[in-house]
């Protein structure tokens, strides 16, 4: 019981940590003027192609155009925005990482689920290269700790990347089961945690914890196998040292988790430094900055773009609503309780979980791995789009209601959390 409680802890303050660096992104390019004309810039074309005639798919980079949109539509963009501005609204306003509800969103408008994939990432990765300070924060990256760590991502992305093309041209049924399924388990693990986490701390306040980052940490800080790289030298007396190897292999996780699931791999690498490498907070967060643009970078080009998995109309519409969602988001926090907040995010997870859970009879069938009749898996496929746009639908009506009606106390005195 005490592994799942721990691994629950990980998984949340990794999602929380994610949350602060795309909050800390976002306002630094609404801030500087000259980031946010680019993307304005960028967003012209696209949006005069989403009005103009149908692009053929033949012209999308890379060739591999089977289930990209057949052209660009006002619709489309209009919804890239809109999945943008919820997951903005969910970081924002519960203080945890929205993004990885993204690529589940795109799916259930109708984008496939590789091309989701690797839009999300040169989503992350456009937001991380224009948002990012990353001046303020170098002096607390360990060098060492950044290489290792780089080498196992850029090998994970690798893998990931290949598997999921892999997958896409044997079956692209496979890679959108895949990919569905992967999902499935993340958003029911964090969603069903979320709920017991928010029913728990309605009874008492000290319900939920966090894992202790010494306990696991200890134990691979005395694995010795050389090359060892020490680190945190002004934090302990004499510093702390870990096997390359193993800051390697957790890299390779990370980097496998981001290509396969369209994510930058922050809400993996936080609670994998501070709980299981041992790294003081100041360290991690430098060095998770460092990862998300060289991970989420060469997975999104190197993988997917090349490829001609990404599709630049959904990644410039999401970057737009989320620079608006999260500020929104995080505004709200200031006026509205914590304890509604926590309800509507667990609920919203759980949304996506139903929604991708749904999708997979219907894959299977298709596969023919079920037999099930053909109406049953329609109608359950339907149901879980309903219910997830639902659900997300009130949420993000609730919370811009909160903040239209509390506009002036937010002029007057309101802070961004």
């Amino acid at each position: 019981m005490s592994f799942w409680k721990d691994l629950n802890a990980f998984l949340v303050s990794g999602s929380r940590a994610y949350a602060r660096w795309d909050l800390e992104v976002s306002t630094n390019i609404l801030k500087r003027r000259k980031k946010l004309l680019l993307i304005l810039a960028l967003a012209v074309p696209l949006l005069y192609l989403a009005v103009g005639h149908a692009v053929e798919t033949s012209v999308m980079l890379g060739g591999k155009t089977a289930y990209a949109p057949a052209f660009y539509t006002l619709n489309i963009f209009l919804a890239a925005i809109a999945v943008g501005f919820i997951a903005g609204l969910i970081t924002g306003c519960i203080g945890a990482g929205g993004g990885f509800i993204i690529t589940p969103a795109l799916m259930a408008v109708g984008v496939k689920g590789i091309l989701a994939v690797g839009t999300d990432l040169f989503h992350v990765f456009a937001k991380a290269i224009m948002g990012t300070s990353i001046h303020r924060k170098l002096g607390n990256v360990s060098v060492k700790l950044a290489i290792a760590f780089l080498g196992g991502s850029l090998l994970g992305t690798i893998i990931g990347g290949a598997l999921n093309k892999g997958l896409y041209d044997a079956n692209p049924l496979l890679s959108e089961l895949f990919i569905s399924s992967i999902y499935a388990v993340l958003l029911g693990f964090l969603g069903f945690y979320a709920l017991w986490d928010f029913l728990g701390s309605r009874k008492s306040p000290e319900a939920a914890e966090e894992a202790e980052p010494g306990r696991l940490a200890a134990g691979v800080q005395k694995l010795n196998i050389p090359p060892m790289i020490s680190f945190d030298e002004k934090v302990a007396p004499g510093g702390r040292r870990i096997s390359a190897w193993v800051v390697g292999a957790g890299g390779v996780i990370v980097g496998f988790l981001a290509a396969i699931m369209g994510v930058g791999g922050g809400f993996v690498t936080f609670p994998m430094f501070v709980y299981g490498f041992g790294v003081s907070a100041m360290t991690t967060v430098g060095t998770d900055i460092f990862q998300i643009i060289f991970t989420a970078g060469f997975a999104a080009i190197g993988q997917y773009a090349i490829y001609g998995f990404v599709f630049y109309t959904l990644a410039i519409g999401m970057l737009l609503g989320s620079l608006l969602g999260i500020q929104v988001g995080a505004l709200t926090t200031t006026v509205v309780g914590g304890m509604e907040i926590r309800g509507f995010y667990a609920i919203s997870i759980l949304s996506g979980f139903v929604n991708r859970a749904a999708v997979l009879p219907k894959r299977l069938n298709e596969l023919e791995y079920l037999a099930w009749p053909a109406g049953v898996v329609n109608f359950i496929e339907q149901a879980g789009n309903l219910i997830f746009w639902m659900v997300v639908g009130v949420f993000g009506l609730w919370v811009c209601w909160k903040f239209l009606a509390n506009l002036k106390r937010l002029r007057n005195g309101g802070e961004v959390c």
